[in-house]
């Protein structure tokens, strides 16, 4: 087991450093530090040898160079078992040192703060702390680094306990913590420098797709499998944004696929600004609506499939009150995701045993991840945002204002169903969902086949052009008034002469939705 006989102390962050110091000091541990850690130790009651005095050479530079020296690589680096490498401190005069503790300049504190310069920004890029710390890292068997002042208590006690030593184990753990620290850091300085220029100036378009992905999450929950229970799966998350930051409030774990049908009801309800419920199984909304209060945007909802909603997942973007809890009561749910839950709503819900209720008010992500084989597919989210008035009347009739009205909405919650998608709906509620068809005019039919309440009078829209007129005809079949689509198909010129014929009003809004 290596004892400890000398430390190396350089810190940033100095917090609790006293006192972890007097504990090595105890264990009659000599202390090697510099410049405002040095002074630090000594205020302390502390005695310290400067690194200058260990290296024969002062600081230069205003502080960049003080540790780059063979006199404190080489006390680190030497191999304890090694005799060549132990004879080559022994000829140069090199004693070595068995532990450093050293914590990183504060970059990222100083790229998150607004108005910080250019040239303090490259001042906070730490040299000589990396350099210690994977130098102590690489040499893990004889060297302990720490670079975590939350570590200093149970390493103070373990050498305690041990007689100046640390067991391999807590070298291991010290290391890993240690690459992964310098990993982090770099990984920020290229982040932050990447989005500027030589100057210091923001580069023209800091929201372009990154040249180089770089992907680093804390794993923050093991689930209990993936899609299916053969298959492992883990969440990994900074616990910011999304579905992945929300609070669970109730219930047992979260599965994989709650989590992939909590995220696509969470980014539907997203769409409206008035009160608004969205029931979602398998990633597609089986009813959608918005209302005066989040209860009737739930009944409205729940009525568009009440068969598929069993055993689905809703996401509402108000406060839960108790009418709208006691509904969703009647329902095999298996969660719900809100903003807030009033405390007669979570006393209602909560009877419940394995119903997850989340508490999530996190702002969308700016961009959406895929893997696929071999790779990952990045891409903007599908934010793009269509205004009514630019959407284009393309037939000799046009929609009323009711039917425009049921087209606004119809065309917000069609984005969010799997392509090929058609979309029966009224004005602020789903009537019909055909989703994740080959052919558009299947996906036409059995949206109209499983609609539950009447088609006669309701619109239809399409997820992305119409290719062929069959579709229009399929929709006009069931009674539908009204439709919009992108547009933009070479047949445009037949579907569109196919909607005159059948009477219909048809919008075209030059954005097509597809989600695969």
């Amino acid at each position: 087991m290596p004892k400890i006989r000398r430390a190396l102390l350089s810190v940033t962050d100095k917090s609790g450093l006293a006192d972890f110091a007097k504990r090595l000091a105890g264990r009659n541990i000599e202390l090697i530090s510099t410049g405002g850690t040095a002074r630090l130790l000594r205020e302390a009651g502390l005695a310290v040898r400067n690194v200058a005095e260990v290296t024969g050479f002062p600081e230069i530079l205003d502080g960049r160079v003080k540790t780059l020296h063979p006199r404190i690589a080489g006390g680190i680096l030497a191999r304890r078992s090694n005799s060549g490498h132990m004879g080559a401190l022994a000829e140069h005069d090199i004693a070595a040192i068995d532990m450093v503790v050293v914590n990183l300049y504060a970059f990222e504190k100083t790229a998150a703060r607004e108005g910080a310069a250019f040239d303090e920004l490259i001042e906070n890029i730490d040299i000589g702390g990396p350099s210690l710390i994977r130098a102590a890292a690489k040499n893990f068997r004889d060297v302990a680094v720490v670079t975590d002042p939350a570590d200093y208590a149970a390493l103070a006690d373990e050498l305690a306990v041990n007689g100046a030593a640390l067991g391999e184990e807590t070298h291991w753990r010290l290391a890993r913590k240690a690459f992964a620290v310098t990993a982090a850091y770099d990984r920020a300085i290229a982040a932050t420098l990447a989005r500027l220029t030589s100057a210091g100036e923001p580069l023209a378009d800091v929201e372009q797709l990154p040249a180089l992905l770089d992907i680093r999450l804390p794993r923050r929950q093991t689930l209990r499998y993936g899609e299916n229970p053969h298959q492992k799966a883990a969440l990994y998350s900074d616990g910011k944004a999304g579905i992945a930051g929300a609070g669970q409030l109730h219930g047992k774990e979260l599965s994989y696929n709650n989590l992939v049908d909590l995220d696509a009801s969470l980014q539907l309800i997203r769409e409206f600004d008035e009160p608004a419920a969205a029931i979602v199984k398998h990633t597609n909304p089986c009813g959608c609506a918005q209302d005066a209060s989040p209860a009737e945007a739930y009944r409205k909802a729940l009525a568009c499939d009440p068969v598929s909603a069993f055993g689905s997942v809703i996401a509402v973007n108000r406060e839960i009150d108790a009418d709208t809890a006691a509904e969703m009561a009647k329902l095999f749910v298996e969660a719900v995701a809100a903003p807030g839950y009033s405390s007669d709503a979570r006393a209602i819900l909560t009877k419940k045993k394995n119903i997850r209720l989340l508490e999530v008010d996190a702002p969308p992500p700016r961009f959406a991840l895929r893997s696929i084989s071999g790779g990952y597919l990045l891409q903007s989210e599908d934010r793009r945002e269509t205004s009514p008035e630019s959407f284009r009347v393309v037939t000799e009739r046009r929609p009323g204002a009711a039917e425009r009205r049921a087209l606004e909405f119809a065309w917000k919650v069609v984005k969010h169903i799997k392509s090929n998608a058609i979309l029966y709906a009224r004005e602020g509620q789903t009537v019909g969902v055909g989703a994740g068809q080959m052919s558009r005019v299947d996906a036409a039919r059995i949206g109209a086949a499983k609609a539950v309440l009447p088609l006669q009078g309701a619109v239809a829209a399409s997820d992305a052009f119409f290719p062929f007129a069959d579709g229009v005809e399929e929709i006009a079949r069931h009674g539908v008034t009204a439709v919009i689509q992108p547009g933009g198909s070479k047949r445009d010129g037949e579907v569109i002469a196919a909607a005159d014929r059948l009477g219909l009003a048809m919008v075209f809004t030059g954005v097509r939705h597809f989600r695969h």
